[in-house]
């Protein structure tokens, strides 16, 4: 039998309450509530590699690129390493994830990266070489053009007052 909930309700509402005479003073509604939800077994969400959560519901090679430092063919060079099949990372076994884990804290991934490239930036910086210096004006380091592009560096475009377009 289901068991019911009483809800107050105002007196000038007149409801009938299971057969029962309502009290004019006092007067509930009886709804039927369910039994809680049952709760499902614990299931891991995402498997932590490298300080990265990487996604459960991948196939191990896309989702070790989620890693900072990884990319299609260093994912590729750890599977093959590690003699582990491509398959969905869910499924892997604690073993395969333990030699994962540790092919994969041999390379420089995340933080380090990232702090390794900082200082090559400011080194480039201190020395004020041609590259260094293309850093601290905000453009393109590597030769591309910057007429017309490079809005990615330079910003958004600043229109000069005054300035008029030629007549063609």
């Amino acid at each position: 039998m289901a068991q019911t909930l009483a809800i107050p309700l105002a007196p000038s509402l007149s409801v009938i309450c299971n057969g029962r005479s309502p009290n004019p003073l006092y007067n509930t509604l009886s709804f039927p509530v369910s039994s809680p939800p049952k709760v499902r077994a614990l299931s891991i969400k995402s498997v932590r590699v490298g300080g990265v959560e990487i996604p459960n519901n991948k196939r191990v090679e896309y989702s070790l690129q989620y890693i900072h430092g990884i990319g299609r063919s260093l994912a590729r060079k750890i599977l093959v390493d590690l003699n582990i099949e491509n398959k969905i990372t869910k499924d892997l076994s604690e073993e395969e994830l333990i030699t994962m884990r540790d092919q994969v804290s041999k390379f420089m991934i995340e933080g380090d990266l990232r702090r390794f490239n900082a200082l090559n930036i400011r080194r480039l910086k201190e020395i004020q070489c041609y590259r260094g210096m293309r850093h601290i004006q905000g453009l393109p380091c590597r030769g591309q053009r910057t007429k017309n592009n490079c809005r990615t560096l330079k910003g958004k475009r600043v229109s000069i007052p005054g300035k008029k377009k030629a007549p063609r």
